[in-house]
């Protein structure tokens, strides 16, 4: 048996445009204590919610492919905000185009505990003002 993941404290953004998945993904975070943004299904949502909460934002899930919209604008700006995030998609992950590639990726349908094993391993957001004391 796997011990469950603790993401008490932690807010998610979800890009999702299918509706079961982002469920699913939305069921997992919460399940697991985090708190959700979204699921946003297009690029004009993700980029305002960037906008407004950038700053709370532990990571985001990201769909790269919004039907039949690449989402390479949101994820350019989650990269400029330094915000980690894990690409979901339903190619193959060796299709989704550089340097995006360089996220983890998962291929959909994702299971909710590898999408959260996924999200425990993304390095720590580095905030601008937030230090940590040794």
């Amino acid at each position: 048996m796997q011990r469950p993941f603790s993401f008490a404290g932690r807010f998610y953004l979800i890009v999702e445009d299918e509706y079961l998945a982002a469920s699913s993904m939305v069921m997992a975070l919460e399940d697991a204590g985090a708190e959700v943004a979204g699921p946003v299904s297009n690029v004009a949502g993700a980029l305002k919610l960037v906008s407004e909460r950038a700053s709370k934002f532990e990571a985001a899930i990201l769909d790269i492919n919004l039907r039949g919209t690449m989402a390479h604008p949101a994820a350019e700006r989650l990269a400029e905000e330094g915000i980690p995030f894990v690409v979901v998609t339903g190619y193959d992950c060796g299709s989704v185009p550089e340097p995006f590639s360089m996220m983890p990726c998962l291929n959909k349908p994702c299971d909710e505990q590898e999408l959260l094993t996924v999200l425990a391993g993304l390095p720590v957001r580095r905030r601008p003002g937030l230090h940590r004391s040794i």
